[in-house]
């Protein structure tokens, strides 16, 4: 999954500026990709790009493909936001059902209601692992210099692993 941290705006004609601006969160963001195994603890951090950069392109342009490729019996939980993922590797890549439209069946909606339910049950382990990084008061809101955070977001990350695995 990815997560937004907060950055200060870029120097007013820098080129560049608009990239950070986070489409969902409509500030200037950095996104960061992790990802946990089932019991929420960080297995992997890193590619920490501007806010403006889609989840799915993020992960796309750090080579989670060829991880994929590489590691054909993995299967990875992932939210609506990693569809494009989904269609490039089936049964791999699984992402919730789609939500069904108003003129199907009341059953059929029902069906893809309780589907995206036990999808989200398996994928709260993830959530909470990213809730653990964002507990750090540097993650709400970096202060600092952007071109820092990475290496401070992965030894915050290493920390929360580290502490999930001992405690």
């Amino acid at each position: 999954d990815a997560t937004e941290v907060q950055v200060r705006r870029p120097p007013a004609g820098r080129g560049g500026r608009r990239a950070f601006v986070s489409g969902k969160k409509k500030q200037n963001t950095m996104k960061a990709t992790v990802v946990a195994d089932h019991q929420g603890r960080t297995l992997w951090t890193d590619a920490l790009r501007p806010g403006r950069m889609h989840d799915a392109t993020a992960a796309r342009n750090e080579g989670i493909g060829t991880c994929f490729r590489h590691f054909r019996d993995v299967e990875v939980l992932l939210d609506d936001g990693y569809l494009g993922l989904r269609r490039d590797h089936p049964g791999q890549a699984v992402t919730p059902p789609r939500k069904g439209n108003k003129i199907s069946p009341p059953e059929v909606l029902e069906a893809r209601l309780r589907a995206r339910h036990r999808h989200s049950s398996k994928r709260i382990t993830v959530e909470h692992a990213l809730a653990d990084h964002k507990r750090w008061k540097q993650l709400v809101r970096w202060t600092h210099r952007r071109e820092t955070l990475p290496v401070t977001y992965r030894a915050i990350a290493g920390l929360v692993s580290d502490r999930n695995t001992t405690g």
